[in-house]
């Protein structure tokens, strides 16, 4: 079986073809500047890397070029379109409209379009792009797959806000999470890793990135996870704030003289890592910048670590016990003082990280980076969202 994996965005759209008897990725790319000029595909197969540049006005054009090249007879990888079993769509948010993958229909379509405000920079984009499927290749069966549905099993009491409880009712304004798909493909490999069926482990996973949550997994199952209604939630990122008392972004906005449109936008842009730092968003700039003595980029860093191992201890205390912490992601998996920020005060609760182990080179691979004597293992996974989402759409199709 043969899935195809898509992830549009509102100007691009990146896929994967997978082969889900050995799960290898027979090609890959990116289409960028979708309706923008300049638009270019990005495929990689067979070892190579085609590049293309071409006006892409919309994403059913996008899409086409993608199959063309799939075909292709030097870079494609499967003689027909009738090799693609099915297509897999990443989608951020569902909210309780849809609780696991769903096969595409034109019902399942309607209310997506009716829930697409709950992630309005996210959704619209991956509807385009649902949209440019059925359009090209209508004779194949597509699931959903979406970044919230992972958290779906957390109990009420950890996903509501203490608002009017008839304000949640009606309008559904509730903690939702995100990168759902990475948050259990991480926990899954880390039982794997520990020879232990999911069931059997307490893990708190650490999706450390650009965009960073954590989540607190149970017996293989979300309890609790640090991102809310939207992305902005959680630990400082990027260019996001995370938690911030909600008086401040009036006041804010009343001395900067902006509404609440322009103050959402401040706070998922130009706030988090950047705002701080002054530096950039980007953690290799600010390790950088910190091992050079700027001060705010050091603060920046210290600002996260210190978030993120509050999130650590909260869930420890949450799960009643700890067996793991798993980090990934673009940042947890490349940046060896933040993982030591956040274990680093631990070592009372068994959390005891080896700084040699910690300073490896990243080579792709499952590293436990926790001490000998550790009562909790501490490992590195590189995370794998589309295999998910392959695995998800082979399983419902």
């Amino acid at each position: 079986m043969k899935i195809l994996v898509i992830n549009a965005g509102s100007s691009s759209l990146k896929y994967q073809l997978i082969a889900m008897e050995t799960e290898s990725v027979l090609a890959k790319g990116t289409c960028e500047r979708i309706g923008i000029a300049g638009g270019k595909l990005t495929h990689k197969a067979n070892g190579k890397e085609f590049v293309i540049e071409r006006e892409l006005p919309n994403h059913t054009e996008a899409i086409s070029l993608v199959l063309k090249e799939l075909v292709d007879r030097e870079a494609g990888v499967i003689a027909s379109m009738d090799e693609i079993d099915a297509v897999g769509h990443r989608v951020v948010a569902s909210g309780e409209a849809f609780t696991e993958t769903t096969l595409v229909t034109d019902s399942v379509m309607k209310t997506m379009d009716e829930i697409a405000e709950l992630a309005p920079l996210h959704n619209p984009a991956a509807i385009l792009g649902i949209n440019a499927c059925r359009a090209v290749m209508p004779d194949k069966k597509m699931a959903l797959v979406f970044d919230t549905s992972f958290h779906a099993t957390m109990p009420d009491y950890a996903y509501l806000y203490a608002i009017d409880y008839e304000d949640y009712k009606n309008y559904k304004v509730r903690k939702y999470g995100a990168h759902g798909t990475s948050h259990k493909f991480v926990a899954g490999e880390a039982a794997k890793h520990l020879g232990k069926k999911p069931e059997e482990l307490k893990i708190v996973t650490c999706h450390l990135g650009n965009g960073s949550s954590i989540s607190a997994v149970d017996g293989g199952k979300c309890i609790d996870t640090s991102m809310g209604f939207t992305p902005l939630a959680g630990v400082p990122m990027g260019t996001r704030s995370g938690d911030i008392d909600v008086a401040a972004i009036e006041f804010l906005c009343r001395k900067k003289g902006m509404n609440m449109q322009e103050g959402l936008t401040y706070l998922n842009k130009k706030c988090g890592m950047a705002g701080v730092s002054g530096v950039s968003s980007d953690f290799r700039d600010l390790t950088a910048a910190q091992s050079e003595g700027n001060y705010r980029a050091d603060l920046a860093l210290k600002m996260f670590g210190y978030s993120c191992k509050k999130y650590v201890g909260a869930y420890m205390a949450a799960l009643g016990g700890l067996d793991c912490i798993v980090f990934t992601a673009g940042v947890g998996e490349n940046t060896p003082c933040v993982r030591k920020a956040v274990v680093s005060g631990l070592e009372a609760f068994g959390v005891k990280l080896d700084d040699g182990k910690n300073e490896y080179k990243n080579d792709g691979k499952i590293h436990d980076i926790a001490a000998k004597d550790s009562a909790v293992r501490i490992l590195v996974i590189p995370t794998n969202e589309e295999l998910v989402i392959a695995r998800e759409t082979a399983a419902l199709v």
